[in-house]
């Protein structure tokens, strides 16, 4: 793991994990096009953990509110989101990991993102705040999310959707879209930490991984204040574009034989 791949690896993750243009979409994309080697799993861990450092900053407040407050709605709202997520994380774990090493499906899954967000920006404004979210707005918002285990299915552009369809306020569909992702990435950390421990740690270098976390935790940081913004102003459509154009390309490419 050289130094550059580290952090060209740590600012798609960190970009792409809260911009809704899915992180392991991307990740698969520039290991197929520039020759990176598949990550390491303990790197690739480390990566998840640095973004999850980007949320602990921003949402701090919250954070500390949900310990201090564990019947609180929030969350009671972040739990109920999280179970169907696990349930369907677990139960098509392996399929999924399929799709992800075979990168067959991302042009298509980049193109149905897309129109995901492009139909969710076309909703009226919402107005549900936290207190007005039901277990129901929760469980569904929970089922999107874990369908984003597709490889180029967005999860933050999922939630955030599912929550606007709702009619959940923009700035409460964009911070329960990120608490939300809290416990995701926990999840993938804690299942690919058991798999560390069966295989071990790899070829590990120590600095390059290092370096890779805090690019990850830097851009996941600007990634999300940036996104917080975009959502209230209402331009998800913005990044329709792009995944359409991506998927386009990726597509053409695989009828080509050259993807």
């Amino acid at each position: 793991m050289q130094y550059l791949e580290a952090v060209i690896l740590g600012i798609i993750q960190g970009l792409t994990e809260f911009l809704p243009i899915s992180s392991s979409g991307h990740l698969v994309l520039f290991q197929k096009l520039f020759g990176l080697e598949e990550g390491n799993l303990t790197f690739d861990t480390m990566l998840h953990l640095g973004t999850l450092l980007a949320v602990f900053i921003i949402f701090w407040d919250d954070i500390v509110a949900m310990i201090k407050q564990p019947f609180s709605k929030l969350s009671i709202l972040v739990v109920a989101g999280t179970i169907p997520t696990a349930i369907i994380g677990l139960a098509l774990k392996d399929f999924f990991e399929q799709l992800f090493a075979s990168g067959r499906t991302i042009g298509v899954e980049f193109i149905i993102t897309g129109l995901i967000l492009w139909w969710a920006e076309s909703r009226p404004f919402g107005y549900k705040k936290i207190e007005d979210i039901t277990l129901l707005d929760a469980g569904l918002i929970g089922v999107l999310q874990g369908a984003a285990i597709f490889p180029a299915i967005s999860r933050s552009g999922l939630t955030i959707a599912g929550a606007l369809f709702r009619g959940i306020e923009r700035d409460t569909a964009a911070r329960y879209s990120f608490l939300l992702s809290i416990p995701s990435i926990l999840g993938a950390v804690v299942l690919q930490a058991k798999d560390i421990q069966k295989q071990g740690l790899g070829d590990v270098q120590l600095l390059p991984m290092l370096v890779g976390t805090i690019v990850s935790a830097v851009f996941g940081y600007l990634a999300i204040k940036w996104m917080l913004r975009l959502i209230a102003g209402g331009k998800l459509k913005l990044f329709s574009y792009y995944v359409w154009f991506l998927g386009l390309v990726i597509v053409v490419a695989q009828l080509l034989g050259r993807f």
